[in-house]
């Protein structure tokens, strides 16, 4: 399954004009392959998140997350999608103070009515995926920005989505922790096949991705294979 956009533009009002935050934007990242997409603030990388996960239409263009075709469903039927084939690692994790680790990763099961007993399986295993097997009863004031970025990971794949969009992840990171963070993105998008888009303004971790894009004034201005 892959995510491909074609086409793409988004534009918003502006006074009496409108402002291109899109402009003719063709992407396609393949099952098992990680796309980051580089470019200053006010590039477009958030729109190009939004016009992906369908929380945004765009004027003009297509958008298929695995195999579906977006621009056409209903508010409800988008909705669907998002909870059973997206997941997005959002840049600050946003955890509820309250929940343990383990519980903050069953969430996303229970919006989809997967029994308690099942989630909680699933969701333990996922923190083991992400290194932290022995921090599952743990709140959020109990772990480091990195752990917390992991557990923001694990989150957003407890539904097993087809397509993860990653927003800034290592923004609040030292370098130490943010290379980490990254690794551990590439290595759970081959074992998971996942189609990864990963936005960032910081040039030095892309290196590592399949494929770099920039993107500038609102288009991808260049791109290669970095791996």
């Amino acid at each position: 399954m892959t995510l491909t956009l074609t086409d793409v533009t988004l534009t918003y009002p502006d006074g009496d004009a409108r402002l291109t935050a899109l402009d003719r934007v063709s992407l396609e990242v393949p099952a098992g392959t990680l796309t980051a997409v580089v470019g200053p603030s006010g590039s477009g990388k958030s729109s190009l998140l939004a016009v992906a996960a369908t929380l945004v239409a765009p004027d003009r263009g297509r958008v298929v997350v695995a195999g579906t075709e977006t621009t056409g469903l209903s508010r409800a039927e988008q909705a669907a999608l998002r909870r059973e084939r997206i997941g997005v690692v959002f840049q600050q994790p946003n955890l509820l103070p309250s929940l343990t680790a383990v519980e903050q990763v069953q969430v996303m099961a229970h919006l989809s009515g997967i029994r308690p007993r099942a989630a909680r399986g699933r969701a333990e295993e996922l923190l083991d995926a992400v290194g932290l097997s022995g921090q599952a009863d743990r709140r959020p004031h109990q772990l480091s920005g990195g752990q917390r970025q992991r557990v923001n990971i694990a989150r957003a794949l407890m539904n097993e989505p087809a397509v993860l969009l990653v927003d800034e992840p290592t923004s609040a990171l030292d370098h130490e922790r943010g290379a980490a963070v990254l690794g551990l993105l590439l290595a759970l998008t081959r074992e998971r096949a996942t189609a990864t888009v990963l936005v960032t303004h910081d040039r030095t971790h892309p290196d590592r991705a399949d494929t770099t894009v920039t993107m500038e004034d609102g288009r991808l201005t260049a791109g290669g294979r970095t791996a």
